[in-house]
């Protein structure tokens, strides 16, 4: 599968959870390359929280953002009224959210997520839509 095919797979099954959890959510497929506008691949919202998604995802090895694109992110967020968040998801694991402040930056201003860090210090949904039982992707067949 290619990994585009994949990251679309993922994104969408990012915002069936957000709508499951009672969020109005609005993907922006092929965000990154469709326009010059900075678009996040999420927009979602539940009428107290907005947050602003850029989802990436991996097999095992640490996911990289460059700090254009993150930066884009920020200036989105912050125009729209919106939290900026970083959705990491590694296969067979959760999503896990991170604000970019919290993320590794490399010396070339880049940003990186390891598989470890996602899950000890990632918020998860419960946490990032402010639910009280944890929805896992045990509920969610992969496909």
């Amino acid at each position: 599968m290619s990994a585009n095919r994949k990251g679309d797979r993922r994104e969408r099954e990012l915002v069936n959870l957000l709508d499951e959890s009672g969020f109005a959510v609005m993907r922006a497929p092929a965000s990154g390359s469709a326009t010059e506008r900075d678009l996040p691949d999420v927009l979602a919202g539940d009428g107290e929280r907005f947050y602003a998604i850029e989802a990436k995802s991996s097999s095992g090895d640490p996911i990289y953002l460059d700090g254009e694109e993150v930066a884009s992110l920020l200036f989105f967020s912050r125009n729209f009224g919106a939290k900026a968040r970083i959705a990491a998801r590694f296969d067979r694991e959760d999503w896990y959210f991170f604000h970019p402040d919290e993320l590794y930056t490399t010396d070339g201003g880049n940003y990186r997520v390891k598989r470890e860090t996602a899950l000890a210090e990632g918020a998860d949904l419960a946490e990032l839509t402010g639910g009280s039982a944890r929805t896992t992707l045990d509920d969610h067949a992969d496909g």
